[in-house]
């Protein structure tokens, strides 16, 4: 399993799946991972209104799921890790939204130069999954 976290600690994108009473959506985003806490923000990237979906449907329903993935075209080298957990959302200046922001600006440098104010999401309580053709 640490080939697997390693894998998806490095990853610079996924998917999320939430669920809402309109059923399944799932969007591309960024995040990182830190001890067994999976975080992500909403950002300056525009966006269709700041009342997202998945804000909601994590409010309905805390239940998620983070897929990474990697598809090459030599098929020996394909993977996916996922993990299911359980969703929250905090305010970007709550302790943990600042603790989260300043390890996903670690990762993504563009975050560095524009800090996120939006709300976290913060993701625990993990069961992992992971598939690979190599064994």
């Amino acid at each position: 399993m640490d080939d697997a976290r390693e894998r998806f600690a490095a990853a610079r994108v996924a998917r999320l799946a939430t669920g809402g009473a309109d059923g399944p959506h799932l969007v591309p985003f960024v995040f990182v991972l830190v001890d067994d806490v999976v975080y992500s923000c909403v950002d300056h990237k525009p966006k269709r209104t700041n009342d997202l979906r998945r804000l909601r449907n994590i409010a309905d329903d805390p239940r998620v799921s983070v897929l990474v993935d990697h598809y090459s075209d030599e098929w020996d080298e394909l993977w996916w890790v996922r993990v299911d957990g359980r969703a929250a959302v905090v305010g970007a200046d709550d302790p943990v939204g600042v603790e989260a922001i300043d390890a996903l600006a670690d990762k993504y440098p563009q975050y560095r130069i524009r800090r996120p104010v939006g709300p976290v999401i913060v993701i625990d309580d993990l069961r992992w999954r992971s598939w690979t053709v190599r064994s």
